[in-house]
């Protein structure tokens, strides 16, 4: 089988700006996606899909191909992640090259290990659905979850759970927002398997809050666990 892992890096940052190529912990955030993928052997082909040069030229730095640049349409705002896989996929169509399996990794992701693609994609394959979205367990159980009402005072979101034991709920599970698995042709499937992963791993990078805790959690598990060498 073929992959290709497109990892998807628009050079339009509001918050934080061009976060995709900020240095973090000693380089560009983007490298380690693409490290991941690099080292997970699992991939055919690694591709960045960006519209902006720098972006381009330093993932071609550090590994990844660029075979061409996105579309105005698709470097826009309002261009959707599968918009972005598309016109991907259909670009390669034209140079005569498909692939069987697609590996969406977003930019921003210093915590994703080649460990953890690798376990996923051997999920992924197993499981015979036509796609794989890694996930964490809600820490709460969600049936417990309380809201303010109308009056101004704190009730069960779901009163019927009140009084029912946190072990008795089923599990909830959330997107993780690193990565993502489709056969081909797949990309907007409900047929959808699981790959679980522990929250201490996981962090959205939206703010510079966002981007502390990551520094903070980066040192923590891969510098003192020294996990990117135990998972490599």
């Amino acid at each position: 089988m073929k992959n290709i892992a497109i990892i998807t890096a628009r050079g339009g940052s509001k918050r934080i700006p061009m976060k995709n190529i900020k240095e973090f912990m000693g380089k560009p955030m983007i490298a380690y996606a693409i490290d991941a993928a690099i080292k997970s052997e699992i991939f055919d082909e690694i591709m960045v899909s960006t519209e902006d040069l720098k972006i381009a030229e330093i993932a071609k730095k550090y590994g990844a191909k660029v075979p061409f640049l996105r579309s105005e349409k698709t470097a826009n705002d309002f261009a959707t992640t599968e918009d972005v896989l598309n016109e991907v996929i259909n670009e390669y169509k034209k140079l005569g090259i498909e692939f069987d399996n697609i590996c969406c990794i977003y930019p921003c992701v210093p915590l994703l290990t080649p460990k953890t693609l690798k376990e996923a994609y051997e999920v992924f394959i197993n499981s015979k659905q036509e796609a794989l979205m890694p996930v964490v367990r809600f820490s709460f159980p969600i049936q417990r979850a309380v809201i303010l009402n109308k009056y101004g005072y704190l009730e069960f979101r779901e009163p019927q759970y009140e009084k029912t034991r946190s072990q008795d709920l089923e599990p909830a599970f959330h997107d993780v927002g690193m990565f993502y698995f489709y056969k081909k042709n797949k990309i907007n499937t409900k047929k959808t398997a699981m790959y679980e992963m522990e929250e201490k791993y996981i962090q959205d990078i939206d703010t510079v809050k966002d981007w502390e805790l990551a520094e903070l959690k980066y040192k923590l598990f891969y510098e003192h666990e020294q996990l990117h060498h135990n998972t490599y």
